[in-house]
């Protein structure tokens, strides 16, 4: 080889060199950029529970989840009615939420070019951006000022509303991912497509549909300002629909706001509960996407 050959090649070489380190610096500092990113993120919720647990965990025992709330200045009491009261109106939101964002979702999926299709769709992301204050308003308007009273089906019927768009828009993304052979191959068998949407592509997607049920579950837990205008809260133990009933959400803004130091300490102890309940949600959540998407296998 030449010297003015070599030249070249060495000229060559250096700037393919100079290229590859410059783009493991630019990879370096992006992967760095978003791992501080990361942390960010999840520091805000390490320091929530944080002072939550060093707040309120002098306040729980078995007393707190089995008594009721003490009147001011006796020591000691519980929440047993509002945590009882938070499981009954998540319960009546599930049974309000549930089949009619199911159904909306699989219509959306099923159906998605048709005008009615697209007018859900974009109802329900409208609706899910919708404050939650309002949707009291609306609830408090239709459902409890013609009874002349507040009532845990109310409240129930609330948050419930609440849970229709998160579950709609989960489960047609859930249904769109199912592949199109099945659906032509129960055609092909002589299944109606009422039958093919219901019992083969719903059972395919169910997994996915779960998590989003959890989720939604999840998010319409610690709401309180629907509640104020339907469920209202009780300091007694009531399991009566049509009746006022407690909350965790609830109970926790009334002692929040009270200026007694006992009652603040439990409001804090309430409130690591609720997003310990949450928490649980979530987790169930991700268990199932897991179990979804074969994720034991690491």
């Amino acid at each position: 080889m030449s010297a003015g050959a070599a030249g070249r090649d060495r000229a060559e070489i250096r700037p393919r060199a100079s290229g590859l380190a410059r783009r493991r610096g630019v990879s370096v500092v992006m992967v760095t950029l978003t791992c501080i990113a990361a942390a960010i993120a999840v520091v805000p919720l390490l320091v929530i529970l944080g002072y939550l647990l060093k707040q309120g965990a002098g306040a729980l025992s078995l007393d707190f989840f089995t008594s009721m709330p003490k009147p001011v200045g006796e020591e000691g009491g519980g929440m047993a009615n509002a945590i009882v009261g938070t499981l009954m109106l998540l319960g009546i939101a599930s049974m309000v939420g549930l089949p009619v964002g199911i159904g909306a979702g699989l219509y959306l999926a099923e159906r998605r070019g048709t005008r009615l299709a697209n007018l859900v769709r974009f109802l329900a992301d409208v609706l899910n951006g919708l404050p939650s204050i309002v949707m009291g308003i609306f609830a408090w308007q239709f459902l409890v000022r013609p009874f002349g009273h507040f009532s845990a089906l109310a409240g129930g019927a609330a948050i419930g509303a609440m849970m229709i768009p998160l579950v709609t828009r989960t489960t047609e993304e859930m249904v769109r991912t199912v592949p199109q052979s099945l659906r032509e191959a129960a055609l092909a068998l002589g299944y109606p497509r009422w039958r093919t949407s219901l019992q083969i592509v719903l059972r395919t997607a169910l997994g996915g549909i779960v998590t989003g049920v959890l989720v939604a579950v999840a998010r319409v837990a610690g709401e309180t300002a629907p509640l104020l205008f339907t469920a209202f809260g009780n300091s007694f133990w009531s399991t009566n629909l049509g009746q006022p009933i407690a909350a965790l959400p609830l109970q926790i803004f009334t002692y929040a706001i009270s200026p007694y130091d006992d009652w603040h300490e439990l409001a804090w102890a309430g409130a690591l509960v609720l997003i310990a309940l949450v928490l649980v949600i979530s987790l169930v959540a991700r268990v199932v996407t897991r179990a979804r998407h074969g994720g034991g296998h690491d």
